[in-house]
Protein backbone atom coordinates (compact mmCIF):
# COMPACT_ATOMS: atom_id res chain seq x y z
CA UNK A 1 0.00 0.00 0.00
CA UNK A 2 1.61 3.20 -1.01
CA UNK A 3 -0.09 5.88 1.57
CA UNK A 4 -3.42 6.40 1.38
CA UNK A 5 -4.07 4.03 -2.01
CA UNK A 6 -4.42 0.51 -2.49
CA UNK A 7 -2.53 -1.75 -4.66
CA UNK A 8 -5.34 -1.58 -6.79
CA UNK A 9 -5.93 1.99 -6.97
CA UNK A 10 -2.49 2.23 -8.02
CA UNK A 11 -2.55 0.20 -10.43
CA UNK A 12 -5.15 1.72 -12.29
CA UNK A 13 -3.57 4.72 -11.49
CA UNK A 14 -0.52 3.49 -13.41
CA UNK A 15 -3.02 1.97 -16.10
CA UNK A 16 -4.23 5.46 -17.15
CA UNK A 17 -0.77 6.84 -17.28
CA UNK A 18 -2.13 9.77 -15.04
CA UNK A 19 0.65 12.03 -14.41
CA UNK A 20 -1.26 14.02 -11.53
CA UNK A 21 0.59 11.02 -9.44
CA UNK A 22 3.82 11.71 -10.61
CA UNK A 23 5.57 11.68 -7.60
CA UNK A 24 3.46 10.31 -5.28
CA UNK A 25 4.40 6.93 -5.63
CA UNK A 26 6.43 4.88 -8.31
CA UNK A 27 5.80 1.52 -10.19
CA UNK A 28 8.42 -1.17 -9.80
CA UNK A 29 8.41 -3.91 -12.72
CA UNK A 30 9.77 -7.58 -11.88
CA UNK A 31 10.59 -8.83 -15.11
CA UNK A 32 12.58 -5.56 -16.33
CA UNK A 33 13.97 -4.54 -12.60
CA UNK A 34 12.75 -0.89 -13.82
CA UNK A 35 10.61 1.23 -11.53
CA UNK A 36 8.96 4.43 -13.67
CA UNK A 37 6.53 7.14 -12.46
CA UNK A 38 2.90 6.20 -13.11
CA UNK A 39 2.49 8.46 -16.16
CA UNK A 40 5.58 6.56 -17.84
CA UNK A 41 4.15 5.71 -21.78
CA UNK A 42 6.02 2.62 -21.61
CA UNK A 43 3.91 -0.75 -21.93
CA UNK A 44 1.53 -1.23 -18.91
CA UNK A 45 2.89 -4.80 -17.08
CA UNK A 46 0.55 -7.24 -15.69
CA UNK A 47 -0.97 -6.98 -11.94
CA UNK A 48 1.06 -9.63 -10.43
CA UNK A 49 4.35 -8.17 -12.29
CA UNK A 50 4.49 -4.83 -10.26
CA UNK A 51 4.89 -3.52 -6.96
CA UNK A 52 4.18 -0.10 -5.60
CA UNK A 53 6.82 1.80 -3.41
CA UNK A 54 5.66 5.51 -1.62
CA UNK A 55 9.66 6.82 -2.86
CA UNK A 56 12.07 6.20 -5.54
CA UNK A 57 14.46 5.16 -2.72
CA UNK A 58 12.66 2.40 -1.52
CA UNK A 59 12.49 0.85 -5.21
CA UNK A 60 16.07 1.86 -5.36
CA UNK A 61 16.61 -0.38 -1.47
CA UNK A 62 14.47 -2.79 -3.16
CA UNK A 63 16.80 -3.33 -6.59
CA UNK A 64 15.07 -1.61 -8.92
CA UNK A 65 16.75 0.82 -10.91
CA UNK A 66 15.49 4.29 -12.37
CA UNK A 67 13.41 4.39 -16.03
CA UNK A 68 15.40 6.02 -18.83
CA UNK A 69 12.11 7.13 -20.55
CA UNK A 70 10.44 8.68 -18.04
CA UNK A 71 12.68 9.91 -15.49
CA UNK A 72 11.08 9.51 -12.38
CA UNK A 73 13.29 11.45 -10.52
CA UNK A 74 12.38 14.42 -12.03
CA UNK A 75 9.00 14.18 -11.12
CA UNK A 76 7.47 16.51 -8.32
CA UNK A 77 7.86 15.86 -5.08
CA UNK A 78 4.76 13.88 -3.26
CA UNK A 79 2.65 16.65 -1.81
CA UNK A 80 1.58 14.51 0.99
CA UNK A 81 4.87 15.14 2.94
CA UNK A 82 3.71 18.38 2.97
CA UNK A 83 0.15 17.84 4.02
CA UNK A 84 0.87 15.61 7.14
CA UNK A 85 2.39 16.88 10.75
CA UNK A 86 3.48 12.95 11.90
CA UNK A 87 7.52 12.25 12.42
CA UNK A 88 7.56 10.05 8.94
CA UNK A 89 6.68 13.25 7.08
CA UNK A 90 8.46 15.86 9.55
CA UNK A 91 11.82 13.78 8.91
CA UNK A 92 11.00 13.49 5.00
CA UNK A 93 10.77 17.05 4.81
CA UNK A 94 14.55 17.63 6.63
CA UNK A 95 15.84 14.87 4.66
CA UNK A 96 15.13 16.93 1.66
CA UNK A 97 16.49 19.87 3.46
CA UNK A 98 19.75 17.96 3.76
CA UNK A 99 20.10 17.27 7.39
CA UNK A 100 21.01 13.66 7.28
CA UNK A 101 24.53 15.20 4.95
CA UNK A 102 25.31 17.32 7.35
CA UNK A 103 24.19 16.11 10.74
CA UNK A 104 23.95 11.99 9.69
CA UNK A 105 20.83 10.39 11.18
CA UNK A 106 21.84 10.60 14.21
CA UNK A 107 21.31 14.27 14.19
CA UNK A 108 18.11 13.96 12.47
CA UNK A 109 16.80 11.80 14.95
CA UNK A 110 17.78 14.49 17.63
CA UNK A 111 16.19 16.89 15.77
CA UNK A 112 12.62 15.16 15.98
CA UNK A 113 13.25 13.42 19.42
CA UNK A 114 13.67 9.80 18.70
CA UNK A 115 16.28 7.45 19.14
CA UNK A 116 17.86 6.85 15.64
CA UNK A 117 16.64 3.03 15.71
CA UNK A 118 12.77 3.69 16.20
CA UNK A 119 12.71 6.30 13.37
CA UNK A 120 14.43 3.78 11.16
CA UNK A 121 11.62 1.60 12.23
CA UNK A 122 9.02 3.89 11.62
CA UNK A 123 10.26 5.38 8.50
CA UNK A 124 11.29 1.27 6.66
CA UNK A 125 7.18 0.36 8.40
CA UNK A 126 5.37 3.43 6.06
CA UNK A 127 7.90 4.27 2.97
CA UNK A 128 9.51 0.41 3.05
CA UNK A 129 13.21 2.00 3.63
CA UNK A 130 15.45 4.16 5.84
CA UNK A 131 16.15 7.58 6.60
CA UNK A 132 20.38 6.83 5.58
CA UNK A 133 19.00 5.37 2.09
CA UNK A 134 16.64 8.19 1.42
CA UNK A 135 19.17 10.68 1.83
CA UNK A 136 21.21 8.42 -0.40
CA UNK A 137 18.48 8.75 -3.01
CA UNK A 138 18.38 12.70 -2.92
CA UNK A 139 22.15 12.65 -3.27
CA UNK A 140 22.11 10.72 -6.06
CA UNK A 141 19.21 12.61 -7.32
CA UNK A 142 21.09 15.94 -6.90
CA UNK A 143 24.13 14.35 -8.78
CA UNK A 144 22.64 13.58 -11.67
CA UNK A 145 20.98 17.10 -11.66
CA UNK A 146 24.36 18.76 -11.22
CA UNK A 147 25.55 16.37 -14.28
CA UNK A 148 23.12 17.94 -16.42
CA UNK A 149 22.67 21.35 -15.55
CA UNK A 150 26.21 22.33 -14.80
CA UNK A 151 29.94 22.09 -16.22
CA UNK A 152 31.47 21.05 -13.31
CA UNK A 153 33.98 18.42 -13.25
CA UNK A 154 32.36 14.93 -12.82
CA UNK A 155 34.90 15.04 -9.46
CA UNK A 156 33.13 17.75 -8.61
CA UNK A 157 30.21 16.83 -9.21
CA UNK A 158 30.87 13.92 -6.71
CA UNK A 159 32.40 15.80 -4.03
CA UNK A 160 29.40 18.75 -4.23
CA UNK A 161 26.62 16.01 -3.49
CA UNK A 162 27.98 14.46 -0.74
CA UNK A 163 30.02 11.26 -1.56
CA UNK A 164 32.81 9.87 -0.03
CA UNK A 165 34.70 8.97 -3.15
CA UNK A 166 34.46 8.54 -7.04
CA UNK A 167 34.20 5.08 -6.76
CA UNK A 168 31.07 5.01 -4.48
CA UNK A 169 29.54 7.98 -6.60
CA UNK A 170 30.37 5.83 -10.00
CA UNK A 171 29.04 2.77 -8.20
CA UNK A 172 25.98 4.25 -7.00
CA UNK A 173 24.79 6.41 -10.35
CA UNK A 174 25.29 3.02 -12.46
CA UNK A 175 23.17 1.23 -10.23
CA UNK A 176 20.51 3.49 -9.92
CA UNK A 177 20.47 4.85 -13.68
CA UNK A 178 22.79 1.84 -15.27
CA UNK A 179 24.23 5.25 -16.68
CA UNK A 180 28.45 5.91 -15.86
CA UNK A 181 27.97 9.88 -14.56
CA UNK A 182 29.80 11.11 -18.25
CA UNK A 183 27.23 9.29 -20.04
CA UNK A 184 24.46 11.04 -17.97
CA UNK A 185 26.09 14.04 -19.04
CA UNK A 186 26.59 13.18 -23.06
CA UNK A 187 23.30 12.14 -22.88
CA UNK A 188 21.54 15.21 -21.56
CA UNK A 189 19.77 17.73 -24.02
CA UNK A 190 20.78 20.12 -22.00
CA UNK A 191 20.63 23.29 -24.10
CA UNK A 192 23.68 26.88 -23.70
CA UNK A 193 22.09 28.42 -20.63
CA UNK A 194 21.34 31.81 -20.95
CA UNK A 195 21.70 34.02 -18.11
CA UNK A 196 18.29 35.29 -16.45
CA UNK A 197 17.99 39.37 -16.75
CA UNK A 198 19.09 39.69 -13.53
CA UNK A 199 22.61 37.96 -13.75
CA UNK A 200 25.63 39.62 -14.31
CA UNK A 201 27.32 37.88 -17.56
CA UNK A 202 30.65 38.59 -16.14
CA UNK A 203 30.06 36.86 -13.72
CA UNK A 204 28.85 34.15 -15.22
CA UNK A 205 32.19 33.64 -17.34
CA UNK A 206 34.58 34.32 -14.65
CA UNK A 207 33.07 31.80 -12.30
CA UNK A 208 30.58 29.77 -14.41
CA UNK A 209 30.93 27.01 -11.52
CA UNK A 210 28.61 29.59 -8.96
CA UNK A 211 26.17 29.69 -11.53
CA UNK A 212 23.74 26.47 -11.67
CA UNK A 213 20.46 27.04 -13.86
CA UNK A 214 17.72 24.67 -12.72
CA UNK A 215 14.12 23.56 -13.99
CA UNK A 216 12.08 22.88 -11.05
CA UNK A 217 9.14 20.00 -12.03
CA UNK A 218 5.68 20.98 -11.13
CA UNK A 219 1.75 19.44 -11.38
CA UNK A 220 0.32 22.54 -13.46
CA UNK A 221 -1.67 24.33 -13.59
CA UNK A 222 0.63 26.84 -11.74
CA UNK A 223 -0.02 30.80 -11.52
CA UNK A 224 3.76 31.76 -11.21
CA UNK A 225 2.78 35.30 -12.08
CA UNK A 226 0.40 35.72 -9.36
CA UNK A 227 3.20 33.92 -7.24
CA UNK A 228 5.85 36.02 -8.05
CA UNK A 229 4.06 39.24 -7.71
CA UNK A 230 2.94 37.91 -4.32
CA UNK A 231 6.51 37.54 -3.41
CA UNK A 232 7.45 40.50 -5.21
CA UNK A 233 4.81 42.98 -3.04
CA UNK A 234 6.77 41.74 0.22
CA UNK A 235 10.04 42.02 -1.31
CA UNK A 236 12.75 43.59 1.36
CA UNK A 237 15.10 46.33 -0.40
CA UNK A 238 18.69 44.40 -0.68
CA UNK A 239 17.46 40.65 0.34
CA UNK A 240 14.91 40.45 -2.34
CA UNK A 241 14.55 41.81 -5.91
CA UNK A 242 11.26 41.79 -8.27
CA UNK A 243 11.24 43.60 -11.49
CA UNK A 244 7.83 42.48 -12.94
CA UNK A 245 9.53 39.36 -14.39
CA UNK A 246 11.85 38.00 -12.19
CA UNK A 247 11.85 37.17 -8.42
CA UNK A 248 14.99 37.28 -6.78
CA UNK A 249 16.63 36.61 -3.21
CA UNK A 250 19.50 36.22 -1.06
CA UNK A 251 19.38 32.63 0.44
CA UNK A 252 21.18 31.80 3.77
CA UNK A 253 22.09 27.96 2.81
CA UNK A 254 24.37 25.46 5.34
CA UNK A 255 28.06 26.27 3.80
CA UNK A 256 27.16 29.97 3.14
CA UNK A 257 24.71 32.08 1.27
CA UNK A 258 23.74 32.15 -2.35
CA UNK A 259 20.90 33.54 -4.71
CA UNK A 260 18.05 32.60 -6.58
CA UNK A 261 16.76 33.93 -9.84
CA UNK A 262 12.83 32.74 -10.48
CA UNK A 263 11.86 33.85 -14.04
CA UNK A 264 8.07 33.97 -14.54
CA UNK A 265 6.50 32.35 -17.47
CA UNK A 266 4.90 34.12 -19.86
CA UNK A 267 3.51 31.02 -21.87
CA UNK A 268 0.93 29.26 -21.66
CA UNK A 269 2.36 25.72 -19.76
CA UNK A 270 2.21 27.02 -16.62
CA UNK A 271 -1.93 27.73 -16.76
CA UNK A 272 -3.19 25.07 -18.87
CA UNK A 273 -4.68 21.85 -16.72
CA UNK A 274 -4.37 19.10 -18.97
CA UNK A 275 -1.22 18.05 -20.79
CA UNK A 276 0.02 13.92 -22.93
CA UNK A 277 0.32 12.47 -19.62
CA UNK A 278 3.62 11.12 -21.39
CA UNK A 279 5.19 14.54 -21.84
CA UNK A 280 7.31 15.40 -18.50
CA UNK A 281 5.90 17.81 -16.07
CA UNK A 282 6.04 21.91 -17.33
CA UNK A 283 9.46 23.37 -15.17
CA UNK A 284 10.42 26.99 -14.10
CA UNK A 285 13.43 28.00 -14.13
CA UNK A 286 16.19 29.21 -11.56
CA UNK A 287 19.38 30.09 -11.67
CA UNK A 288 21.48 29.61 -8.16
CA UNK A 289 24.33 31.59 -7.57
CA UNK A 290 26.55 29.95 -4.73
CA UNK A 291 29.09 30.38 -1.99
CA UNK A 292 29.44 26.57 -1.92
CA UNK A 293 28.25 24.38 -4.52
CA UNK A 294 27.63 21.75 -1.78
CA UNK A 295 24.81 24.29 -1.17
CA UNK A 296 22.88 23.51 -4.74
CA UNK A 297 20.14 20.92 -3.44
CA UNK A 298 19.36 22.18 -0.14
CA UNK A 299 18.71 25.61 -2.44
CA UNK A 300 16.94 23.57 -4.88
CA UNK A 301 14.72 22.03 -1.77
CA UNK A 302 14.03 25.47 0.06
CA UNK A 303 12.69 27.01 -3.31
CA UNK A 304 10.48 24.41 -3.68
CA UNK A 305 9.12 25.15 -0.60
CA UNK A 306 9.44 28.83 -1.34
CA UNK A 307 7.42 28.25 -4.87
CA UNK A 308 4.69 25.46 -3.02
CA UNK A 309 5.84 23.57 -6.46
CA UNK A 310 4.55 19.84 -4.91
CA UNK A 311 1.07 20.90 -4.25
CA UNK A 312 -1.63 18.74 -6.06
CA UNK A 313 -3.87 21.87 -7.53
CA UNK A 314 -6.06 19.23 -8.81
CA UNK A 315 -7.02 17.70 -5.22
CA UNK A 316 -6.98 21.35 -4.00
CA UNK A 317 -9.43 22.57 -7.04
CA UNK A 318 -11.68 19.27 -6.82
CA UNK A 319 -12.49 20.50 -2.85
CA UNK A 320 -13.44 23.90 -3.80
CA UNK A 321 -15.46 23.04 -6.82
CA UNK A 322 -18.60 22.85 -5.42
CA UNK A 323 -18.19 25.51 -2.83
CA UNK A 324 -20.91 27.92 -3.79
CA UNK A 325 -18.28 30.66 -2.47
CA UNK A 326 -15.18 29.74 -3.52
CA UNK A 327 -15.95 27.41 -6.57
CA UNK A 328 -16.05 29.96 -9.03
CA UNK A 329 -12.72 32.01 -8.17
CA UNK A 330 -10.71 28.35 -7.83
CA UNK A 331 -11.67 27.93 -11.27
CA UNK A 332 -10.77 31.10 -12.49
CA UNK A 333 -7.37 30.89 -10.84
CA UNK A 334 -7.04 26.88 -10.54
CA UNK A 335 -3.05 27.08 -10.14
CA UNK A 336 -2.94 29.91 -7.20
CA UNK A 337 -0.49 28.32 -4.26
CA UNK A 338 0.69 28.95 -0.85
CA UNK A 339 3.87 31.12 -1.24
CA UNK A 340 6.49 29.36 1.38
CA UNK A 341 9.62 30.58 2.45
CA UNK A 342 13.72 28.67 2.39
CA UNK A 343 13.84 30.37 6.34
CA UNK A 344 11.53 30.08 8.56
CA UNK A 345 12.80 31.97 11.09
CA UNK A 346 13.06 34.32 8.93
CA UNK A 347 9.71 34.61 7.78
CA UNK A 348 8.48 34.10 11.64
CA UNK A 349 10.79 37.71 12.50
CA UNK A 350 9.77 39.46 9.15
CA UNK A 351 5.93 38.39 10.41
CA UNK A 352 6.03 39.78 13.62
CA UNK A 353 8.14 42.94 12.33
CA UNK A 354 4.91 43.82 10.41
CA UNK A 355 2.32 43.50 12.59
CA UNK A 356 -0.24 46.09 12.25
CA UNK A 357 1.11 47.81 9.50
CA UNK A 358 0.52 48.46 5.88
CA UNK A 359 3.13 46.14 3.40
CA UNK A 360 5.17 49.13 2.58
CA UNK A 361 5.75 50.01 6.24
CA UNK A 362 6.98 46.68 6.70
CA UNK A 363 9.29 46.43 3.68
CA UNK A 364 10.76 49.96 5.02
CA UNK A 365 11.04 48.70 8.60
CA UNK A 366 12.59 45.59 7.45
CA UNK A 367 14.85 47.60 4.89
CA UNK A 368 16.07 49.48 7.76
CA UNK A 369 17.02 46.27 9.94
CA UNK A 370 18.31 44.76 7.49
CA UNK A 371 21.02 47.36 6.38
CA UNK A 372 21.84 47.95 10.23
CA UNK A 373 21.94 44.07 11.11
CA UNK A 374 21.92 41.97 8.05
CA UNK A 375 25.05 39.88 6.66
CA UNK A 376 26.66 41.96 3.75
CA UNK A 377 27.12 38.80 1.03
CA UNK A 378 30.53 37.63 -0.28
CA UNK A 379 29.50 38.86 -3.89
CA UNK A 380 26.75 41.23 -3.73
CA UNK A 381 24.95 41.87 -6.91
CA UNK A 382 22.80 44.98 -7.47
CA UNK A 383 19.88 44.60 -5.70
CA UNK A 384 20.83 41.86 -3.43
CA UNK A 385 23.66 42.69 -0.47
CA UNK A 386 22.23 41.35 2.70
CA UNK A 387 21.10 37.87 4.18
CA UNK A 388 18.23 39.52 6.36
CA UNK A 389 19.53 39.41 10.25
CA UNK A 390 20.25 36.06 11.97
CA UNK A 391 18.24 35.39 14.75
CA UNK A 392 21.41 35.75 17.49
CA UNK A 393 21.99 39.15 15.71
CA UNK A 394 18.58 40.52 16.53
CA UNK A 395 18.72 38.82 20.12
CA UNK A 396 21.41 41.46 21.30
CA UNK A 397 20.64 44.05 18.45
CA UNK A 398 19.26 47.57 19.91
CA UNK A 399 15.69 47.52 18.30
CA UNK A 400 14.49 50.41 20.11
CA UNK A 401 16.14 52.30 17.20
CA UNK A 402 13.70 51.55 15.20
CA UNK A 403 10.37 53.27 14.45
CA UNK A 404 7.90 51.14 15.79
CA UNK A 405 5.78 50.42 19.26
CA UNK A 406 7.97 49.36 22.26
CA UNK A 407 5.64 46.35 22.43
CA UNK A 408 6.36 45.13 19.20
CA UNK A 409 10.21 45.63 19.38
CA UNK A 410 9.81 43.66 22.60
CA UNK A 411 8.39 40.77 21.27
CA UNK A 412 10.70 40.50 18.12
CA UNK A 413 13.56 40.52 20.80
CA UNK A 414 11.98 37.49 22.72
CA UNK A 415 11.25 36.12 19.32
CA UNK A 416 14.78 36.17 18.54
CA UNK A 417 16.17 35.06 22.31
CA UNK A 418 13.75 32.16 21.58
CA UNK A 419 15.40 30.99 18.33
CA UNK A 420 18.73 31.52 19.45
CA UNK A 421 18.60 29.44 22.21
CA UNK A 422 16.64 26.61 20.53
CA UNK A 423 13.89 26.93 23.10
CA UNK A 424 11.58 27.40 19.58
CA UNK A 425 12.81 25.25 16.74
CA UNK A 426 11.51 26.50 13.22
CA UNK A 427 12.74 24.76 10.42
CA UNK A 428 10.95 21.73 8.45
CA UNK A 429 11.03 19.16 11.15
CA UNK A 430 9.30 21.71 13.76
CA UNK A 431 5.94 20.21 15.30
CA UNK A 432 3.52 22.35 13.71
CA UNK A 433 0.91 22.39 16.92
CA UNK A 434 4.62 22.95 19.12
CA UNK A 435 5.59 25.85 17.32
CA UNK A 436 2.27 27.50 17.63
CA UNK A 437 1.81 26.79 21.53
CA UNK A 438 5.68 28.27 21.78
CA UNK A 439 4.38 31.41 19.60
CA UNK A 440 1.65 32.51 21.06
CA UNK A 441 3.76 32.19 24.55
CA UNK A 442 5.52 35.24 23.71
CA UNK A 443 4.09 38.05 24.84
CA UNK A 444 2.93 40.56 21.63
CA UNK A 445 2.26 37.60 19.06
CA UNK A 446 -1.13 36.37 18.84
CA UNK A 447 -3.05 33.87 16.78
CA UNK A 448 -2.81 36.01 13.35
CA UNK A 449 1.18 35.62 13.40
CA UNK A 450 1.14 32.26 14.55
CA UNK A 451 -1.16 31.26 12.05
CA UNK A 452 0.82 33.31 9.53
CA UNK A 453 3.76 31.61 10.39
CA UNK A 454 2.82 28.34 10.62
CA UNK A 455 1.08 28.45 7.34
CA UNK A 456 3.74 30.05 5.20
CA UNK A 457 7.00 29.00 7.17
CA UNK A 458 6.31 25.40 7.94
CA UNK A 459 4.16 25.22 5.09
CA UNK A 460 0.48 24.05 6.82
CA UNK A 461 -2.10 23.17 3.99
CA UNK A 462 -5.00 23.84 6.76
CA UNK A 463 -4.44 27.10 7.94
CA UNK A 464 -7.55 30.01 8.57
CA UNK A 465 -6.56 32.99 9.37
CA UNK A 466 -9.75 34.36 10.63
CA UNK A 467 -8.85 38.17 12.19
CA UNK A 468 -7.11 38.98 9.09
CA UNK A 469 -8.81 42.15 7.54
CA UNK A 470 -8.53 40.68 3.59
CA UNK A 471 -9.95 37.79 4.89
CA UNK A 472 -12.81 39.30 6.93
CA UNK A 473 -13.65 42.01 4.08
CA UNK A 474 -13.75 39.01 1.25
CA UNK A 475 -15.96 37.16 3.72
CA UNK A 476 -18.22 39.84 4.44
CA UNK A 477 -21.98 39.53 3.87
CA UNK A 478 -21.50 36.43 2.76
CA UNK A 479 -22.55 32.57 3.96
CA UNK A 480 -19.49 31.08 3.75
CA UNK A 481 -18.38 28.07 6.23
CA UNK A 482 -14.74 28.01 6.37
CA UNK A 483 -15.03 24.74 8.25
CA UNK A 484 -15.77 23.04 4.71
CA UNK A 485 -12.79 24.10 3.44
CA UNK A 486 -10.43 21.70 5.48
CA UNK A 487 -7.72 20.45 4.68
CA UNK A 488 -6.95 23.29 2.18
CA UNK A 489 -7.77 26.55 4.11
CA UNK A 490 -4.43 28.02 3.49
CA UNK A 491 -5.13 28.11 0.00
CA UNK A 492 -8.35 29.06 0.79
CA UNK A 493 -6.60 32.41 2.09
CA UNK A 494 -4.51 32.59 -0.55
CA UNK A 495 -7.82 32.95 -2.70
CA UNK A 496 -9.57 35.43 -0.47
CA UNK A 497 -6.50 37.38 -0.70
CA UNK A 498 -6.44 37.61 -4.29
CA UNK A 499 -9.68 39.89 -4.02
CA UNK A 500 -7.85 42.45 -2.22
CA UNK A 501 -6.03 45.61 -4.05
CA UNK A 502 -2.02 45.69 -4.41
CA UNK A 503 -0.55 46.53 -1.03
CA UNK A 504 -3.67 46.20 1.41
CA UNK A 505 -2.60 45.33 5.12
CA UNK A 506 -3.55 42.10 6.20
CA UNK A 507 -3.31 41.72 9.42
CA UNK A 508 -5.62 41.09 12.34
CA UNK A 509 -8.66 42.94 13.20
CA UNK A 510 -7.86 42.30 17.17
CA UNK A 511 -4.90 43.59 19.27
CA UNK A 512 -2.29 41.05 20.12
CA UNK A 513 0.21 42.53 22.28
CA UNK A 514 -0.24 41.00 25.92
Amino acid sequence: MVGMMDDEHCYRVASSRDGRFDGAFVTAVLTTGIYCRPSCPATTPKPHNVRFYATPAAAQDAGFRACKRCRPDAAPGSPEWDARADVVARAVRLIGDGVVEREGVSGLSRRLGYSARHLHRLMHAELGTGPLRLALAHRVQGARALLENTDLAVTDVAWAAGFGSIRQFNDRIREVYALSPTEIRRRSSRPAAKPLPSEDPRRHQESAHDVVHARLAYRPPLDLDGLLSFLGQRAIPGVEAYDGTTYSRVLRLPHGAGTVDIRANNTADHRTASQSTADRHPTVDCAFQLDDIRDYATAVSRTRRLLDLDADPHAIGAAFADDPFLGRPSRLEPGRRVPGTPDPEELALRAVLGQHVSLLTARALAARLTERWGEPLRSPRPGLTHAFPTAAALATAGLDELPMPRSRAQALHQLAVELTTRSLGLDQGADRDEMERALLAISGIGPWTAGYVRMRGLGDPDVFLATDLGVRRALSGSAANPTQWKPWRSYAVMHLWSREPENQPHYPTERQAR
